[in-house]
């Protein structure tokens, strides 16, 4: 089973960077998104149903903003969309798809960075989620959360850590926060698992040349149950062509 987790910066632009064709040649069971960036009647066909894809989709109530999905060639056995809490799912940030014992998560964490304002408002959802990862890791299924969790975790996950303690997205309570997730939780970092000590990243601000030089953060996660984090055989992060200013995170698991 092969899942791709993807902050599209917009699905119209992805899709006029050649995320389609590209898409294809993947072969991929299921594409989570985020950052869709349209509203439903935005959506072409082959948006919503891309190659034989089923498609499903939260979207913002504020247009051009936010906005999440996921794409599976097998038909959902339910969808739930958002958290049940309305001043987080007017932004279009949860949705959840079934299939048999597995759940999987397309995440779009809110992003502080614009101002203290914004980071009230990641801590407020912060908070209020970690009470919905617990019952999620209780459930007793599998579980898969996937997408932009705004968050690098480790030192290893950012190239200027250093100059970013202070910053949105490298904050102590936020890692704090991750930290919490998988050691006390018990879900585990896919990407991490597998590759300990790699610095790899999968975003790169659009200023100073950062793509170029590699100055990156790895804030796009496959997060999953143990059982299901043992099933991952490999996983790459996708930079030979740029969709958005987020590179897809690929993971390979066993059936």
């Amino acid at each position: 089973m092969r899942v791709i987790s993807l902050n599209l910066n917009g699905i119209r632009s992805a899709f006029n960077k050649g995320l389609p064709a590209w898409l294809q040649q993947q072969e991929a069971d299921i594409v989570c998104l985020q950052e869709l960036k349209a509203q439903a009647g935005d959506m072409t066909p082959d948006m919503l149903n891309p190659h034989g894809y089923f498609g499903y989709f939260h979207y913002a109530e504020k247009k051009g903003y936010s906005g999440v999905g996921i794409w599976s060639r097998k038909q959902a056995d339910e969808v739930i969309i958002g958290m049940g809490r309305p001043e987080f799912d007017a932004e279009g940030r949860y949705i959840e798809a079934k299939y048999g014992n597995l759940s999987v998560v397309s995440l779009y964490l809110p992003s502080g960075s614009s101002g203290e304002e914004r980071q009230a408002v990641k801590f407020k959802f912060m908070e209020a989620f970690m009470p919905h990862l617990l019952a999620l890791k209780q459930s007793g299924r599998d579980v898969l959360l996937c997408g932009d969790w705004n968050i690098a975790h480790t030192e290893k996950d950012l190239r200027n850590w250093k100059g970013n303690k202070k910053n949105s997205g490298f904050l102590p309570e936020e890692r704090t926060w991750l930290t919490q997730l998988f050691n006390e939780v018990g879900f585990v970092d896919v990407f991490r698992k597998l590759h300990p000590e790699l610095e790899a990243y999968t975003w790169w601000s659009n200023r100073g040349q950062a793509w170029a030089k590699d100055v990156g953060w790895r804030i796009d996660y496959q997060i999953a149950t143990p059982g299901l984090a043992a099933k991952a055989t490999q996983t790459g992060i996708y930079k030979e062509q740029r969709f958005s200013d987020h590179a897809p995170l690929l993971v390979d698991y066993e059936a």
